[in-house]
């Protein structure tokens, strides 16, 4: 990943017409997160999702661009990991230190009516609407993870 910087950022926020504990599985479980872990017209390459959500435990995935095959391989360590509430990990591709990751935060909060705010915050990376990159990228997964919310809570 490149185009790093330890002061860029940027926040994302989203509100989901599904339960917290729902979004949150979204994040922590596998099965779960290999149906929205990519930007739409991107796919997650069979079997590459792992996720062992707990402080000190590992994820990683790798996305595939189906127009011609690359691959874009993603790793990261929790830091924090309060359910159902709070998500902290690093974001970085194989053989980055952890030290100097880009790390992002997602807080997660019920609202009225089943619904879910989703705060993204990711530190380390900059970013911004309309940028065709990871701004964009995360925003369009997060289109997903909407789609996927809304037909399980049918």
């Amino acid at each position: 990943m490149n185009d790093r910087s330890p002061d860029a950022q940027f926040t994302i926020t989203r509100v989901f017409d599904a339960p917290r504990e729902l979004v949150w599985r979204a994040w922590t479980e596998s099965a779960d997160a290999a149906e929205w872990w990519h930007p739409r017209d991107i796919v997650i390459k069979d079997g590459s999702v792992a996720v062992d959500a707990r402080p000190g435990g590992r994820y990683a995935y790798t996305m595939v661009n189906p127009a011609d095959g690359t691959e874009y391989p993603t790793v990261g360590v929790y830091r924090e990991v309060v359910p159902p509430r709070r998500l902290v990990f690093t974001w970085a591709s194989p053989g980055e230190p952890d030290e100097t990751a880009p790390v992002v935060t997602v807080d997660l909060r019920e609202l009225d009516d089943d619904r879910t705010e989703m705060l993204f915050h990711l530190r380390g990376f900059p970013g911004r609407p309309g940028d065709a990159n990871v701004y964009d990228g995360w925003d369009s997964a997060f289109d997903l993870l909407g789609e996927q919310l809304a037909a399980q809570v049918r």
